[in-house]
């Protein structure tokens, strides 16, 4: 019973968090990658070539080089809570209690502060293209705005396949609200647009540790330096971001020493960083 209760549990807690979150777009393959020195680090490969010269009919092509340097990245997210839900509470709700706890955890918890914490992490990445301090007032000002981003990233040389545009749902519903069509083609230029709630949409973000006093609740706030982020163009091929460990275990009643509850236990460890050679790939706007 408890294997099938886990393996139950652990397939609702995935659709949930995919269905909740709004940065699952950004997951990336991680086979291009290998352990680092350290049980914290990950290796990725970071490939430069060099460029054509002349072709001469006597001696043929000129000889050019690839350079293969691999770079360190070390995981940065390791959260996780334990939560127990009595046997009882379970059995009066029709078995319904353990798996509400268990999507509600992903929606109101999991999801949200992931997202929260991949858009603060993109935000603070050193060289990332950064727009002048703004609060949209109209439409209009929002998607001129949008145009300076994608002639800023064309430029850059960022594929334009593979874009996806955050915004907040106020922003991206003022588009929607306008009469002309042509007002709105710059949204079909990107691959995905997602409407981001402002209260994942922070600069900076305070992970809450979930012990200390005023903390116990766990989650995360915005931090004192945060800022409101307006919108954020992200490259798909720019960002690593993926969870080295995810852990979503269920002890039964039976199991449990201390009390007639079901203990849920969950823990994720990751990243979210951003390639140092496709820095490019990120365009953040925010408030003052």
């Amino acid at each position: 019973m408890g294997i099938a209760l886990a393996k139950n549990y652990t397939n609702l807690i995935d659709e949930v968090y995919k269905s909740a979150s709004v940065t699952a777009d950004l997951t990336s393959d991680n086979n291009m990658m290998k352990a680092g020195g350290n049980g914290n680090e990950i290796l990725y490969p970071q490939i430069s070539v060099s460029g054509l010269g002349n072709y001469d009919r006597n001696s043929g092509y000129t000889n050019g080089s690839v350079d293969v340097v691999w770079k360190t990245a070390t995981f940065n997210y390791d959260r996780g809570t334990k939560l127990s839900i009595d046997t009882m509470d379970d059995a009066e709700t029709f078995q319904v209690a353990f798996h509400m706890a268990g999507a509600t955890l992903q929606r109101e918890k999991v999801a949200p502060e992931a997202d929260a914490f991949t858009f603060a992490t993109l935000a603070g990445t050193e060289g990332i293209s950064v727009a002048a301090t703004a609060a949209f007032s109209t439409a209009e000002e929002f998607l001129q705005a949008l145009m300076a981003a994608k002639s800023k990233m064309d430029e850059d040389e960022v594929p334009e396949e593979g874009r996806v545009l955050y915004a907040t749902h106020a922003l991206l519903n003022s588009v929607m609200a306008l009469d002309t069509t042509k007002s709105k083609e710059v949204l079909t230029s990107f691959e995905i647009v997602r409407k981001v709630p402002q209260s994942r949409f922070y600069t900076a973000i305070d992970l809450l540790d979930g012990k200390t006093t005023g903390e116990e609740l766990g989650h995360y706030k915005k931090a004192a330096e945060g800022k409101d982020i307006n919108f954020m163009i992200v490259h798909k091929g720019a960002v690593i971001k993926f969870d080295k460990h995810v852990v979503g275990d269920v002890i039964d009643p039976a199991g449990n020493p201390d009390a007639d509850s079901y203990i849920v236990k969950y823990r994720k460890y990751g990243i979210v960083d951003v390639y140092k050679n496709k820095v490019a790939g990120v365009y953040l706007s925010h408030k003052a």
